[in-house]
Formats: structure tokens, C-alpha cells, sequence
């Protein structure tokens, strides 16, 4: 498994060479949200053609539990190399690059 960390996927989207993709429920992204691609978890595989393949793509969850499942699923089911996990999530995200926003349990 690849791994993202939050300093790093912050430049890297800056950048615009990173695609964070926010697979999160509605109801989470209506706490906080970054602004990244949202595509819920359960919709991920009817969605899969808006993950790009021509750039590095971190999939984002709470704390990362659930990015984990869906990259390891995308790089074994679908051969998405480009795929990483969100260090941490976006509670870490929070901690670390935007203290301001929300946080939950």
C-alpha cells in the first residue's frame, strides 16, 4: 500500500499534479470538507472514470481505515498503480494543514 502524507498531498494538489478523492458519505462532507473530488465510497466502482489515471490520486477518508480498503481494491481489482491513502485522513488533514475546519468522531 501506498501512503500520502498530508504535508505532501497539500503541496502536490497545490501543484495540481495530486488528485484527492473524498470518499467519504454526505453527510461527513457537510461537516468539512477540503474541496476535493467527492465520489462516496459505495459509489466508487460506477464512478471509477473520474479517478484519473494520469496522475497520483490519494483517496481520503475520516482517519484513512476506509482509503485504505478502497486502494487496495483499485490497485488489485482495477491495476490503479497511481493510488494512494491519505496519511491520517481528514482528521489528520485538519490537524495538521487547516486547524480551522470542523472535526468529528
Amino acid at each position: 500500500m501506498n501512503y500520502i502524507s498530508v504535508q505532501q498531498a497539500k503541496d502536490d494538489w497545490a501543484g495540481g499534479s495530486l488528485v484527492i478523492v473524498d470518499i467519504r458519505e454526505d453527510y461527513e462532507l457537510k461537516i468539512c470538507s477540503i474541496g476535493a473530488l467527492h465520489i462516496p465510497m459505495s459509489e466508487i466502482y460506477q464512478r471509477i472514470s473520474e479517478i484519473p489515471t494520469e496522475r497520483t490520486v490519494a483517496i481520503m477518508c475520516r482517519t484513512g481505515k476506509r482509503a485504505e480498503a478502497v486502494a487496495n481494491s483499485l490497485r488489485v481489482d482495477h491495476n490503479r498503480t497511481n493510488v494512494h491513502v491519505l496519511e491520517g485522513g481528514i482528521i489528520n488533514w485538519i490537524e495538521v494543514n487547516e486547524p480551522s475546519l470542523e472535526t468529528y468522531e
